[in-house]
C-alpha cells in the first residue's frame, strides 16, 4: 500500500500532501483497518489463552516439586529473550509462513509473566486454609479448583492483563512472516513514509490495550466480588 500517486489537493494523504492526522484515510481505508484490526485482535486472543493454557500445568508442576521450580521459572524468562526476529524464523521450519508461527512465539513469550504470576497466586493461599480446607473433607483437586484457583484469581487475573496488553505489543512484530495484524500497516507506513497509515495503526493498537485491558479488569472484579468488599472496607 502506497500513497496515492494522484489526488484531489485538498486530500490529506498523497504524494503532495502527507499528513499524520487524516480523517479521510480513516474513511477511505476502513476495511482495510477493519482487517488488520480483527487478525490483530485474533493473534492476540489465541496467543494468550495458547499461553495460559500451557502455564497453568508448569506453574502448579513447579509448586509440587520445588526442586523444579527455578528451572521452570529460569526457562520460561529465557524464552523471553530471544528476539523475535530470531525465534520466529526458527519457528518457520515447523509451523511454515502462517499465523500459527506467530501464536506460538507470543504464547512462548507470555509464559514468562503467566507462570511466575499463577505460581504467586497459588503460593498466596495461607496454609490455614489450606488446613481447613482439608478438614473439611477437601482432596487436592477438589482443593486447586473450589479453594485455591478462586483465591489465587486475584494475582492471576493481574498478570494476565499485564500479559495480553504485552501481546498486544508484541504481535505487530509479526509481520515479519506477513501475519501482524496492525503491525503490516505499521510496516507498510514506515516504507513508504505513510504517516497517516502509521498514525492510524499506532492508535488502534494502544486502544486495543486499553479496551482488552478494561475488559479483563471488569471481568476480574466480577469473578472476584469479595475483594471489592475489601477494598471498601
Amino acid at each position: 500500500m502506497t500513497l496515492p500517486t494522484v489526488g484531489q489537493d485538498a486530500s490529506c494523504y498523497s504524494l503532495v500532501v502527507n499528513h499524520w492526522v487524516c480523517a479521510s484515510y480513516w474513511h477511505d481505508r476502513f476495511d482495510t483497518l477493519r482487517d488488520a484490526t480483527l487478525q490483530h485482535l485474533e493473534i492476540t486472543a489465541v496467543s494468550v489463552a495458547l499461553g495460559l493454557l500451557c502455564a497453568v500445568p508448569l506453574a502448579l508442576l513447579a509448586r509440587r516439586l520445588p526442586r523444579l521450580q527455578s528451572l521452570i521459572l529460569g526457562a520460561s524468562t529465557m524464552l523471553y529473550t530471544i528476539p523475535s526476529l530470531a525465534l520466529f524464523p526458527l519457528l518457520v521450519p515447523f509451523t511454515g509462513i502462517t499465523e500459527t508461527t506467530v501464536v506460538i512465539g507470543l504464547a512462548l513469550y507470555s509464559l514468562t509473566i503467566l507462570v511466575r504470576t499463577i505460581l504467586a497466586g497459588l503460593q498466596s493461599v495461607s496454609d490455614d486454609v489450606r488446613e481447613s480446607a482439608r478438614g473439611m473433607g477437601y482432596g487436592s483437586t477438589r482443593m486447586l479448583v473450589g479453594v485455591e484457583l478462586p483465591l489465587a484469581l486475584p494475582v492471576v487475573m493481574a498478570g494476565l492483563r499485564v500479559a495480553t496488553v504485552s501481546t498486544v505489543a508484541l504481535t505487530t512484530i509479526g509481520t515479519i512472516v506477513d501475519y501482524g495484524g496492525l503491525g503490516n500497516l505499521l510496516y507498510d507506513g514506515v516504507q513508504n513514509d505513510f504517516k497517516a497509515e502509521i498514525f492510524a495503526a499506532c492508535v488502534i493498537v494502544v486502544a486495543l490495550a486499553f479496551a482488552l485491558d478494561a475488559c479483563l479488569l471488569v471481568a476480574q472484579r466480577l469473578m472476584t466480588p469479595w475483594t471489592r468488599g475489601r477494598t471498601a472496607g
